[in-house]
């Protein structure tokens, strides 16, 4: 078992009903702007029931979408099958089943998980991400800040951290946002931050 999903066996139907209920426009909200052309790469990593995955796919992109957590993704693949999504049991950092084969990736999501991964995980993440993503693509990160919810195998989030990350691994940071409130009730104890990552160009020239 991977231990970022410890916790979530306890309560898989009412985290999967909650989550079928979430908007992705709403939740997202921040990042809509930064949503490469229609038909790109994407890939939605640690996706839990998918429906961040599904909503891409339906305007337009190619999603590869990656959960450790085989109940989630068998719930999401059977509610959301006929969609244009590849779906992988598979995890972060290493993401080993993920390949460029078909493309890299243009833009990337990575909903709420970060805060299950430790230190020496989170760059090694940004590392495999950056090695998967094409020139001016963009990596979109929610931090959660707070006490454990459903998954108790979490970590302190930071965002200097996470530049730091970046800024060895070839990314700008093009947003950064503090303080937002949980936008699920009863979550009073609970901020995110939402973080933009965009992979440089880099001229050999």
């Amino acid at each position: 078992m991977v231990k970022g999903t410890q916790g979530y066996d306890k309560v898989i139907e009412a985290f999967a009903t909650a989550s079928f209920n979430l908007k992705f426009a709403e939740i997202n909200h921040d990042f809509l702007s930064f949503l490469p052309t229609r038909s790109a790469r994407v890939l939605d990593a640690g996706c839990g029931v998918g429906q961040n995955a599904a909503a891409l796919a339906q305007l337009g992109y190619e999603v590869v979408a990656v959960e450790p957590f085989e109940p989630f993704l068998r719930k999401a693949a059977s509610k959301y099958s006929g969609q244009r999504i590849q779906w992988l049991h598979d995890s972060l950092p290493e993401l080993e089943k993920v390949s460029k084969k078909e493309g890299s990736f243009g833009f990337v999501l990575l909903d709420g998980v970060w805060h299950h991964l430790n230190v020496n995980e989170r760059r090694r993440c940004i590392e495999r991400l950056s090695s998967l993503m094409s020139e001016g693509a963009v990596c979109a990160i929610s931090l959660r800040h707070g006490p454990a919810g459903a998954g108790t195998h979490v970590f302190p989030t930071s965002s200097s951290e996470l530049f730091e990350y970046a800024i060895e691994f070839g990314f700008d940071v093009v947003l950064h946002l503090k303080n937002q409130p949980s936008k699920l009730p009863n979550k009073a104890q609970v901020t995110w931050s939402r973080i933009a990552l965009k992979k440089r160009s880099f001229d050999l020239r």
